[in-house]
């Protein structure tokens, strides 16, 4: 029997990165996005519901009456999102979809989560022993949301999984951000000015991180599970790798950008997303980032400029 599922924020930097993988795996796959993809699979039921409008979220559920919930949809504009009052409104209808769907007969829900949901400091984020302070708005209502969640569940024949991401990258990301704005510079021959990049990040493919979700979801494992890579590496080293990678390490200027307040370390321990979810399989970051180039020039006709080759 095909478990329907409902995938929210499908057409999403992220979430347009576990339809596939949940077709695959013989889901009935159900699925909720601001805009359709131009090529989507076959066998995905689309729906347009603004899920912050209460009758129209209540309807969907409704309808679909789904058994399982990936709920990734929440505010994501870049830079907004950080102190976006809507981050409010996505935790009351997370609540809400959440209580619809268990009413409705669902068995599990996972919900999205965040790296900045950890206190700053740690060595490696630890789902089961790392202290939680989030200092933003965003961060706030993710750990909220979550706890309320974890709550509600706990009193409802329903499993409830939450997936704090770490940095994603990848295909399809805004271009306000680091790597898509590096890698457009380089491509162009333009110079890439960026911070002293000391800060030390943990990076994943959202094509991993995708089917580290459906993973997760099609499991049995409940509460808090980091979705990253394990591996610690910094800005600097990160954005020299493109430049190295696009030939023209001379363009990128370290430290022609102020340092932002922001925490000094962010790197997951991954052993309950490799030992329990049993999700193992992360690209090496330069396979990721020789892609990530390749992308961005197919988005970009007339830049003939070539990426090193892989050994």
């Amino acid at each position: 029997m095909r478990r329907r599922t409902l995938v929210t924020g499908a057409s999403g930097f992220v979430g347009r990165q576990t339809l596939g993988p949940l077709v695959a795996a013989g889901v009935e796959v159900h699925a909720v996005g601001r805009r359709r993809p131009p090529n989507q699979l076959a066998d995905i039921h689309w729906h347009d519901v603004d899920l912050l409008d209460q009758a129209a979220r209540r309807a969907l559920i409704r309808s679909v009456r789904p058994q399982v919930v990936l709920h990734l949809a929440w505010e994501t504009r870049h830079d907004l999102f950080w102190t976006a009052p809507s981050n409010r409104n996505w935790a009351a209808a997370t609540l809400d979809l959440l209580r619809e769907a268990s009413e409705a007969g669902a068995e599990r829900f996972v919900g999205i989560g965040t790296c900045v949901e950890y206190a700053d400091g740690a060595t490696a984020c630890d789902e089961n022993a790392s202290p939680l302070a989030p200092l933003t708005l965003y961060g706030i209502c993710k750990d909220a949301c979550r706890r309320a969640a974890q709550e509600f569940t706990a009193t409802q024949c329903m499993s409830f999984a939450w997936a704090r991401l770490f940095l994603l990258y990848g295909p399809g990301e805004g271009l306000g951000r680091l790597l898509p704005s590096v890698a457009r510079q380089l491509l162009s021959g333009e110079t890439a000015p960026i911070t002293s990049g000391l800060a030390v990040r943990d990076f994943m493919d959202v094509r991993d991180a995708g089917a580290a979700l459906v993973a997760l979801t099609l499991s049995d494992v409940c509460g808090a599970v980091n979705v990253a890579s394990g591996r610690a590496t910094s800005v600097r080293e990160v954005v020299e790798t493109l430049a190295r990678l696009a030939q023209c390490p001379e363009l990128v200027r370290i430290g022609a950008l102020p340092d932002r307040d922001e925490p000094a370390r962010l790197v997951a321990s991954v052993t309950r997303l490799c030992d329990e979810v049993g999700y193992r399989h992360v690209r090496p970051l330069e396979t990721g980032l020789l892609q990530l180039l390749d992308y961005w020039r197919s988005q970009m006709p007339g830049k003939p400029l070539q990426t090193a080759t892989m050994q």
